[in-house]
């Protein structure tokens, strides 16, 4: 039914503007379309769709994630010098250094959004 049909991430928000900010000048994505008060984003092969919610960042999972490969460490650095604060999250046999937890050779890293989204990279491709 659903497996030949394409999805996208979709992330409440409670300030458009805002988010546009974020998304578009700090992550550098770029606009794909923009109807209605919905901003849609084109991030690789798909889209991310940011919408206004009275009900934005309640989420406390992850909301989107980006498979990034070995570019993990060059753009954590990159956001981070944008300002970006990343999570630290202790998990056993983990490894934590400068924004990136590794497990083995597989690394990982959380950052929010204004609203408190969870975004997520790691090094899966």
């Amino acid at each position: 039914m659903l497996k030949d049909r394409n999805s996208s991430a979709i992330v409440a928000v409670t300030d458009l503007d805002r988010a546009r900010a974020f998304y578009e000048g700090v992550l550098g994505l770029n606009v794909f379309s923009e109807d209605m008060g919905v901003l849609t984003f084109a991030t690789g092969g798909t889209h991310l769709v940011v919408y206004p919610s009275d009900e934005a960042g309640s989420n406390r999972a992850n909301a989107v994630v980006w498979g990034v490969g070995d570019e993990i460490e060059t753009i954590v650095a990159d956001l981070r010098g944008k300002g970006v604060h990343f999570e630290r999250y202790d998990m056993d046999g983990v490894q934590f250094a400068e924004g990136v937890h590794r497990a083995g050779d597989f690394r990982m890293a959380w950052f929010k959004d204004p609203d408190g989204n969870i975004l997520h990279l790691n090094s899966a491709d």
